[in-house]
């Protein structure tokens, strides 16, 4: 099956819900006791959220690119910066240094994180140039920070860990690949193998962020691809949903029944031209799903 049409597994159309304008927004992922999303924008060093049913929007200013936040202990978040990971209140706007990821080079930063059923986030490092491929993937939980799964990516996305805790897929973007591996219940990662090459059902687009909804099926964003892509959990493509904008990031599942998909999109990499073509790119996006999402544990890492 290649470049599929509207997923028969979405209830309603794609809509625009937010003129956020990210240049890089990333990282969506949905807060229940709050009843918002957050995400980011990377290159504008911005921490938002977005409440579905009231509109309001915040944005917070943050003291350097930040890839991902994640609801955690306390009623803070964990958030994956540049140089490390930080507490981040939302009340007051401060961050606060909580770990150091051990062997990172000056150029990388961090891009894309989950968190499993027991606290444990995983999260990947990238060469912020994207050429390089000086990246890996990690498991923080309370004060550890260790490598785990594949090393020597340019540009890692996800994890993503499947609903029942046994898996956890990585991707790597520039080699259009999905990798997966058993995660044992003490969130040791075995050896990552091919799950999914999207070059075969996408030969222009790129995987980015991947997530894991409640049949155990994996969607990712599409990056130059118009869209997100859902795929079996035994890796076969089902289906695409298309958005007006080319550079497409991450999907999260929110709302009260976590039936909402939310999508974020990015502007980098557009000239004049393009942006022109999809003045909605960078922008938020949402679209009704028959299939729910996963609720998502809260962070433990304690200061």
């Amino acid at each position: 099956m290649s470049d599929a049409g509207a997923d028969s597994m979405t209830t309603g159309a794609v809509a625009r819900v937010l003129q956020a304008g990210c240049t890089l927004g990333e990282g969506p992922v949905w807060d229940a006791a709050r009843e918002c999303l957050w995400f980011t924008d990377i290159k504008s060093h911005r921490i938002h959220s977005f409440d579905p049913v009231t509109g309001r929007h915040e944005s917070f200013p943050v003291h350097d690119q930040v890839g991902w936040v994640l609801p955690a202990k306390g009623g803070q978040l964990l958030a994956g910066m540049r140089d490390g990971l930080y507490l981040f209140d939302p009340a007051t706007g401060r961050s606060v240094k909580v770990a150091q990821v051990p062997g990172e080079p000056a150029g990388n930063r961090l891009n894309d994180a989950c968190v499993d059923g027991k606290g444990r986030v995983f999260f990947g490092s990238m060469d912020d140039g994207e050429t390089a491929p000086v990246g890996r993937f990690y498991r923080a939980h309370r004060r550890e920070v260790v490598a785990q799964g594949p090393d020597a990516v340019c540009i890692t996305n996800g994890p993503a860990v499947a609903p029942d805790g046994s898996r956890i897929y990585f991707t790597d973007t520039l080699a259009k690949m999905i990798m997966v591996a058993e995660l044992s219940p003490e969130g040791e990662v075995g050896e990552a193998r091919v799950f999914a090459d999207t070059a075969s059902d996408f030969p222009d687009a790129y995987p980015d962020g991947p997530v894991c909804d409640a049949q155990g099926c994996v969607w990712t964003g599409l990056w130059n691809g118009w869209g997100v892509a859902r795929y079996s959990a035994d890796g076969k493509l089902l289906s695409k949903v298309h958005l007006p904008v080319g550079n497409v990031t991450k999907l999260a599942f929110g709302g009260p029944d976590l039936k909402r998909a939310f999508v974020t999109t990015a502007r980098k990499g557009l000239d004049e031209a393009a942006l022109a073509a999809q003045p909605m790119a960078g922008d938020l996006f949402a679209f009704d799903v028959e299939v729910p999402g996963v609720a998502s544990a809260l962070a433990e890492f304690w200061a």
